[in-house]
């Protein structure tokens, strides 16, 4: 048993691991990318519904956690009422785009939501819109190419490569005059950063990690222990069996262990 397990349709999530260790140092954590079904974005509802359903058995029936973060918008939003039907004894924790946050900090109640292309299109955001921000025009976005760039190439990219390929966003949304840009897919998290240096003063980027951990942390028992203070990561395929070396920058980078194949 761990005390959290996270879900993500590669490596882009893992920054949501990381913010919740910073919070729990001692959780135990195991990170699944779904490298064989990568990517998520461009899928039907139906087929998302059935890769996810697969792997969160296979994480349940391995390492039985205490609670389980789909560190992933376009799962959270087509899975999370399916899986808490189907698994009713796990804990789940979604990841939806930060509408509310967005609609606290802008100024000019014009907000961008830069995701994947099914998140982009799903209706439970125009809900988060009406419920959190009904004063607020919301800027859609849809891009598969950053998130495949974050996936294959950011990791052992230059910084100059990285700002290249986040400016056409940052510039669409300046253009349309937004205040404010969520950051609706948890891969553009490993770029925040980058993003709000690339954007300056003019727009305030936000996404939902602080939110979705403090929530995954409030549903584990802190004194409830069960294993050691590890972080390990775990995908379901390789595209390329060359693709093991960019695993290694990355646990490296984050300070996990490699798992191997799920």
């Amino acid at each position: 048993m761990v005390d959290f397990a996270f879900l993500d349709s590669g490596t882009g999530g893992i920054p949501y691991l990381t913010y919740l260790k910073r919070l729990r140092p001692d959780a135990s954590c195991i990170y699944v990318g779904d490298t064989a079904n990568f990517p998520y974005g461009e899928k039907t509802h139906e087929q998302i519904v059935k890769c996810v359903l697969n792997v969160i058995s296979r994480i349940i029936e391995r390492f039985n956690p205490k609670a389980i973060v789909i560190a992933c918008n376009t799962m959270s939003v087509n899975t999370l009422d399916v899986l808490r039907e189907a698994f009713p004894e796990t804990h789940f924790v979604g990841t939806v785009p930060a509408i509310k946050l967005a609609s606290a900090v802008s100024k000019k109640r014009r907000i961008g939501l830069l995701a994947t292309s099914s998140t982009i299109k799903n209706p439970y955001n125009i809900d988060l819109k009406n419920h959190f921000a009904s004063d607020c025009e919301l800027v859609l976005r849809a891009d598969p190419e950053l998130i495949s760039f974050i996936e294959k190439k950011s990791f052992t990219a230059t910084e100059e490569e990285c700002i290249k390929a986040v400016t056409p966003a940052v510039d669409f949304f300046k253009k349309s005059d937004c205040d404010v840009m969520i950051l609706g897919c948890t891969h553009f998290t490993n770029l925040a950063e980058l993003i709000q240096k690339v954007s300056g003063d003019q727009m305030k980027i936000v996404d939902s990690r602080e939110g979705v951990c403090k929530r995954a942390l409030s549903l584990v028992n802190e004194d409830d222990k069960t294993e050691v203070a590890e972080s390990r990561l775990f995908i379901t395929g390789f595209e390329n069996e060359s693709d093991k070396s960019e695993y290694d920058v990355i646990c490296k980078r984050f300070d996990m262990e490699w798992g191997g194949k799920l």
